[in-house]
């Protein structure tokens, strides 16, 4: 079968909650591509009648919205140790110079680094979790997690939407290397996270050295 054909038999709220529950999960503080589902699912419904962009980006805005102050209230509870326990779990996603990175965020930006972590991929996962344990008044998060889930999810929804119809002729063609496109922007994603992880510990270990300094 072609991948075409496979595609049109997928059913449309099969879409909807894959993408709902990946993107609440991930927001709630478990690493999971929720960036690459949501691009995949929007391409699809550029080429797919049977999926509804509008509850696609609905779907993907609830999930992040639930799944951040599910997180919030995970992190109040749990405070510090939970961070650490994570650490020692997924040291890729919640190692010291990840954590501390998002905390510098957090120290700069306020609430609003709930809001703006919507949109890079190590805060997303941070976001709600920290946000509880740094014990932010829970009117402020909510606000910004409600303007940034709607706002991450719906316009990301409504561009790659609206880019696939643009070039819908070309994916019902091509749709496997629509499938490896998306796949590849969750590639370089990824590698971004990395390389501003390690920018983050390069700063770190630059401050300590010359508080140390300092003090000798």
């Amino acid at each position: 079968m072609h991948i075409q054909e496979w595609l049109e038999t997928v059913p449309a709220v099969s879409v909807y909650l894959l993408v709902g529950v990946v993107i609440g999960l991930e927001s709630l503080g478990i690493p999971l591509p929720g960036e690459i589902v949501l691009v995949s699912a929007a391409i699809l419904a550029a080429t797919q009648d049977h999926i509804n962009p509008f509850v696609l980006g609905a779907c993907a805005s609830v999930g992040a919205i639930v799944g951040d102050s599910i997180g919030y209230l995970i992190g109040r509870k749990g405070g510090q140790p939970l961070l650490q326990w994570a650490g020692r779990k997924f040291p890729k996603h919640f190692g010291p110079d990840h954590v501390a990175m998002a905390e510098s965020k957090f120290d700069k930006w306020g609430m609003w680094a709930v809001f703006f972590g919507r949109f890079i991929a190590l805060l997303r996962i941070f976001a709600g979790p920290l946000a509880g344990v740094l014990k932010m008044p829970y009117w402020k998060f909510l606000i910004a997690n409600v303007l940034g889930g709607i706002i991450w999810a719906g316009g990301t929804t409504a561009l790659i939407y609206t880019v696939g119809m643009v070039a819908e002729p070309w994916l019902k063609r091509f749709s496997t290397w629509g499938l490896v496109a998306a796949a590849l922007f969750g590639i370089g994603s990824f590698l971004l996270m990395k390389v501003r992880a390690k920018k983050a510990a390069a700063a770190r270990e630059a401050e300590e050295t010359r508080v140390a300094a300092t003090v000798d």
